[in-house]
């Protein structure tokens, strides 16, 4: 049996979620086989099989965030001699330990447990855990049979472990004690009083409810009650254990959901109280939400970052690229005969390496902890790339080296594989100069966040024709509005300007692109 665990995926990856599964218990895998798709904060990569084997079990459902070094999927593998069964399965309940040491419900006297315990810590009480999460219980001091499993089966996950061992640190506000199954009973001393106007009313919950003195609940499930501000013992319910009333987390949400649900005491309210509470239900109902993490989250933080840390300074000019538009239109069919869709970003990629070769501080990166300027004498341009999952920059490497149409096709390559979130981590790193095309969606100028820790990002507007006036005469003409930003830690106004003009001159006079 091989357990294998999320592997770091990219460079400072900590965590990945699951995109999809492509195997299923009892599939056979081979190995390298892809087994899913994982998302990171960096790209969505392949996950693939580092054996060959039958899948026994998935760890994680689809959705699910799993760190670094956790399970994620167990294989049988071909060639040794599989577990039983049944002994695998007693090995993952609870109290039939993967260890010397059986895992016992708290508080249970072995020397006294009778047959009726026994029964229900082998049964009831029947909890299923992988061994690595079996032993972090032991060194958290939890007690398994008390968790209700969030994974696949409802197998225990080390989430709901450490879930548990949080609430259990609170649980000196519970003025009850746990019983034999680590289930604790009474009420919470500490827990926020509930507006219980109306309680025996609410649809779905017995009126006799509140009349209980003392409930059975697992740790997970008070603090589930603290947190919604439910009395736990207001909470109605059909189940019982050992003779008392046992409230499950499902119970508790049910209780407040038809709490929320039902009207307002009369008179409890003033109108204009009433007025807001019913705007705020209004807005509520209007509002969805979606979870900010991987990818999203990592452009969040690195514009964050970027935005209060490199004080920001932007330089607008516009380049009249008749001959540009004219030289493209030329070389367009001849780009299709040999497969390659060509735009304009590779000429001003181009262009743009001639203007940091004049002007080499734009290709720069500021050491904040030795306090040097780090000049990179290599041009690798990032292009940001409009994606559901939000901008992505995958980089072109060595572009004073390749030619216009090789250029074009390198960068719709990355720009397609971009939007369909099949780029490696590796192929967004490395850039030491960035544009955004921001005029392919509609749009003249902008300031463009630069990708930190590069120096200068530089955004092109829409190529179209306006008005522009030369020697007292007014015409018509195609123009590139341009929008440089830069870290003005390290690039002064002066420096930017004319970055900019040699990149016009050489857009202006494209033939002049055949000397880079």
């Amino acid at each position: 049996m091989f357990e294998f665990e999320l592997p770091d995926v990219g460079e400072g990856v900590a965590e990945g979620e699951i995109v999809a599964w492509h195997v299923a218990p009892g599939d056979v895998v081979t190995e390298d086989q892809v087994l899913a798709e994982v998302e990171t904060d960096k790209a969505v990569v392949d996950l693939p099989s580092p054996k060959a084997g039958t899948v026994r079990e998935l760890h994680a459902a689809e959705g699910d965030i799993v760190p670094v070094g956790d399970v994620v999927i167990t294989i049988d593998v071909e060639g040794e001699e599989p577990d039983d069964v049944e002994a695998d399965v007693e090995a993952d309940v609870v109290g039939e330990g993967d260890s010397d040491e059986p895992v016992e419900a708290a508080g249970e006297d072995t020397d006294t447990a009778g047959e009726d315990d026994e029964t229900s810590a082998t049964t009831e009480g029947r909890v299923f855990a992988p061994p690595n999460v079996r032993r972090l219980a032991r060194e958290l001091d939890v007690d398994l049979l008390a968790i209700d499993g969030s994974g696949p089966g409802g197998r225990v996950t080390e989430g709901d472990v450490r879930a548990a061992a949080e609430a259990d640190s609170g649980a000196t506000e519970d003025t009850g004690e746990p019983d034999a199954a680590g289930v604790e009973v009474g009420t919470d001393a500490g827990q926020p009083e509930p507006d219980t106007a109306g309680t025996g009313d609410v649809p779905g919950t017995s009126s006799g409810a509140a009349d209980r003195d003392r409930t059975l609940a697992a740790p997970a499930t008070r603090k589930l009650a603290r947190e919604e501000g439910v009395d736990i013992d207001e909470v109605p319910t059909e189940k019982t254990r050992d003779g008392e009333a046992f409230v499950e987390p499902e119970d508790v949400r049910a209780y407040v959901a038809a709490r929320e649900a039902a009207p307002a005491e009369a008179g409890k309210a003033s109108p204009g109280e009433a007025a807001a509470a019913g705007a705020g239900d209004a807005q509520t109902a209007e509002v969805t939400t979606e979870p900010y993490r991987g990818i999203r989250r990592t452009i969040g933080q690195q514009m964050e970052q970027s935005a209060f840390t490199a004080p920001h300074a932007c330089h607008h000019d516009t380049a009249v690229v008749d001959n540009l538009v004219a030289a493209r239109s030329e070389l367009k069919p001849r780009a299709e005969e040999r497969g390659v869709r060509l735009t304009y970003v590779p000429f001003v990629m181009k262009a743009i390496v001639a203007g940091l070769k004049e002007y080499p501080v734009l290709n720069t990166e500021l050491d904040e902890e030795s306090e040097e300027i780090l000049y990179k004498h290599y041009y690798n341009v990032g292009l940001a790339v409009a994606t559901d999952a939000g901008l992505m920059v995958p980089v072109v490497e060595d572009v004073d080296g390749k030619s216009v149409l090789e250029l074009a096709a390198e960068a719709n390559d990355l720009a397609e594989r971009a939007r369909s979130r099949d780029l490696a981590p590796a192929e967004m790193q490395g850039g030491t100069f960035t544009i955004t095309n921001f005029g392919a969606i509609g749009g003249e100028y902008a300031t463009p966040i630069i990708n930190y820790p590069e120096t200068a990002i530089l955004g092109l507007g829409a190529i179209e024709e306006r008005a522009v006036a030369d020697d007292g005469e007014v015409f018509a003409a195609h123009t590139l509005p341009l929008s440089l930003s830069i870290d003005h830690r390290v690039i002064d106004g002066a420096e930017a300007a004319g970055f900019v003009n040699t990149v016009i001159e050489y857009l202006e006079n494209p033939t002049l692109l055949l000397l880079e």
